[in-house]
């Protein structure tokens, strides 16, 4: 079998899902997000996953070109990594499981937290991260927006990436919206949206509103399928996969330190000298506690 074949279905996914009708495009929405799952989980429970019929799975697999269902999953199937990611399991989480419930879930949450850190790593292509440190440095403003519980990562993106790209701005600002902020935005100028499922409303038009007046747009999320309206030029992928009701946010964590961390280095002198500034004002202004 071609050992491409993979990522040739995937590509197909991607470019037939503003064309397929809702079940057809959840259930590929679902194939592009979790490959691995859909490799190794049987029909039935592929379909409840991807919240569809079994029988939607087969027509997608008909929509795709494609003999049977098992045709489309036997790609996958052969290129098989688990979701789970392989994480050794030091000693420490085996006494955590000797300890009861309460060790017993965490003991599984940190395996999690170290799986979703591994998968959401290998995500990052060097090529495709060079591509958005370049945007970055290169952008005559670089805009910054999320809500509810992503706001609490772009807060601690902008805290420490201004330091190396002064032109980074957090919006909303004033209690405002950030279409309001975008408004005299434009080409140059980037957008740095971050989002997870289930994705805001108020980041997805915000992210559309960009798009249409020139912006570049640069998502960090857990899909690069958000919107068949619209697709951002870069998408930096994180895991979030969870033991609980909500997302997980260590990999989303993982991939902005490492964009942090190329962003510092590429940032060169100038980064540096900035990063020396900030410090130096923090002791001036006694922002430590000095016991």
């Amino acid at each position: 079998m071609d050992p491409t074949l993979k990522n040739k279905i995937l590509m197909h996914l991607k470019e037939a899902i503003p064309e397929l009708p809702k079940g057809l495009r959840s259930a590929a929405k679902y194939i592009i997000d979790h490959p691995s799952d859909f490799g190794l989980d049987p029909i039935r429970e592929t379909a409840q996953k991807a919240s569809v019929s079994t029988y939607t799975l087969i027509r997608l697999a008909e929509r795709m070109g494609v003999s049977s269902y098992d045709e489309l999953r036997e790609p996958f199937r052969l290129s098989l990594v688990s979701a789970a990611a392989s994480v050794d399991q030091p000693e420490w989480i085996a006494g955590l499981r000797s300890c009861g419930e309460l060790g017993q879930i965490q003991a599984d949450s940190a395996i999690n937290s170290m799986a979703i850190v591994q998968r959401s790593l290998e995500h990052l292509n060097q090529e495709k991260m060079q591509r958005v440190v370049d945007l970055l440095l290169n952008a005559n403003n670089v805009y910054l927006t999320a809500v509810r519980a992503s706001y609490g990562m772009a807060f601690y993106l902008h805290y420490v990436g201004r330091m190396a790209l002064p032109s980074m701005q957090l919006i909303p600002r004033n209690m405002a919206s950030a279409i309001d902020d975008l408004h005299m935005a434009g080409k140059g100028d980037v957008l740095i949206a971050i989002t997870l499922t289930p994705y805001s409303r108020e980041t997805i038009e915000a992210c559309q509103f960009a798009q249409r007046k020139g912006i570049k747009l640069v998502l960090i999320s857990d899909s690069e399928i958000i919107s068949p309206d619209f697709s951002a030029d870069e998408t930096l992928i994180a895991s979030v996969l969870s033991t609980h009701h909500f997302g997980c946010y260590t990999g989303m964590m993982a991939v902005i330190e490492t964009l942090l961390a190329v962003l510092v280095a590429q940032g060169a002198e100038d980064a540096q000298k900035r990063i020396a500034s900030y410090e130096a004002l923090r002791k001036e202004t006694n922002a430590y506690w000095i016991g």
